[in-house]
């Protein structure tokens, strides 16, 4: 008896598979992915990296600005009653990109009554860059009466 696997097919063709014919190296499709997966990642770290950038900015503004107003209201503090007033500046060399401007006002409240004319209302305004940045700070000085 015949096994059934010794049956040979004589005189007869086969598609030959495309794969034992296949040249060595990349199809124009096979790159063309991967050049576009390569792109998608670069994308990816280009924006984290231009995230981290700015946010290192933004970390290194909110660090330096509360210390550079509190300067300023030490040396408004050091000041008398009649040279309080609005200013404005830049912080020079030290500090470059960062401006400050103060403004000062009477302070007006019914519920102070007579102590709230000796109360002076400050704000300082610290801005990076043209106003990329702001940072306010506020406070208020009691004046004595001379």
């Amino acid at each position: 008896m015949k096994n059934m696997w010794d049956l040979k097919v004589k005189d007869r063709q086969f598609p030959v598979s495309s794969f034992q014919f296949r040249q060595h190296g990349f199809t124009l499709l096979e790159v063309m992915m991967a050049i576009s997966i390569m792109a998608i990642v670069l994308i990816a770290v280009y924006r984290m990296h231009t995230q981290t950038i700015s946010m290192s900015n933004a970390a290194r503004f909110h660090t330096t600005a509360p210390l550079l107003a509190q300067g300023k209201i030490a040396e408004l503090g050091i000041k008398s009653s009649t040279e309080l007033g609005g200013d404005s500046g830049n912080f020079g060399d030290e500090f470059p990109g960062y401006s400050w401007s103060v403004s000062v006002e009477d302070v007006e409240s019914e519920v102070l009554g007579n102590l709230a004319k000796n109360l002076k209302k400050i704000d300082v305004t610290v801005n990076y860059n043209d106003d990329e940045f702001v940072y306010g700070f506020r406070t208020y000085k009691l004046i004595e009466e001379e």
